[in-house]
């Protein structure tokens, strides 16, 4: 990502290989870069933001709708679950999931790559990343179990191809964290699992569901780990309002925890 300012403007590029994404606070500008660019490399303007990386953007009188619908199609296409009867949510409630649960899988990559693909989706669908990180942890040696709970995961995605993160225009730049942990949820390193979601102004705008480094000794060491993982991200991310120009609008009693 590259961003330009100066007194009164501001453009931001993100470029992913051949694929670039160009936004400015000024039409005028926005157009003036793209005049140069066009003068020295063989580009096509693709227009408003519609579709990147398998993003799907809609805008509404409201703001910006983010979701990965034709994505999870084609996941649901390519393992043979397109036709499955969706689910309302997306684990089931206990037992908690262990190594030792079921029998290895013969080939496991297929659940690799399939975890692997569920992982991106997560990056517009916050109300997964707890039952992926889980998932994620038996990659090395997947069973039939775990192989089911994929499915479970991905019947849910049946059912909810739509969900997706919506993004509204607010003057309300208010940082805020809300973080939570349980206690020695593994049973089988009896590590805990933290996690934390970032709200700026009333957008989602940062969120993470993982297992804590170390072993806890009690839940209130649980919790307190999580809250330094989420001071660690609000910090990170202040430090990018900076750079964009919006910090100056956020004091100190805006930042809650």
């Amino acid at each position: 990502m590259f961003l330009f300012r100066s007194d009164d403007c501001m453009v931001i590029i993100l470029i992913y290989v051949d694929d670039i994404l160009v936004t400015s606070n000024k039409e005028s500008y926005l157009q003036d870069l793209l005049l140069q660019l066009q003068s020295r490399f063989a580009i096509k303007d693709l227009g408003d933001l519609h579709y990147f990386l398998s993003l799907e953007v809609s805008r509404t009188s409201e703001g910006l709708h983010l979701c990965q619908t034709k994505y999870i199609s084609d996941l649901l296409q390519r393992t043979s679950l397109l036709d499955t009867k969706p689910v309302t949510t997306p684990m089931a409630s206990g037992p908690t999931l262990s190594i030792h649960d079921g029998t290895p899988l013969l080939d496991g990559s297929e659940y690799r790559s399939t975890v692997g693909a569920l992982q991106y989706c997560t990056l517009t669908r916050p109300d997964i990343a707890f039952a992926v990180n889980k998932l994620c942890q038996f990659m090395q040696s997947p069973t039939d179990l775990h192989w089911l709970a994929v499915k479970r995961l991905l019947r849910y995605l049946k059912g909810t191809p739509h969900f997706g993160l919506h993004f509204s225009r607010s003057s309300d730049f208010s940082l805020q964290c809300f973080t939570d942990a349980d206690w020695a949820s593994c049973p089988d390193d009896r590590r805990s699992t933290s996690g934390f979601c970032i709200f700026l102004g009333d957008n989602l705008v940062s969120w993470s569901s993982s297992k804590q480094k170390v072993v806890s000794r009690s839940s209130t060491e649980a919790e307190y780990r999580s809250i330094a993982n989420g001071t660690a991200e609000l910090t990170w991310l202040e430090s990018i309002l900076h750079d964009l120009g919006v910090v100056e609008k956020i004091s100190d009693k805006d930042k809650n925890i």
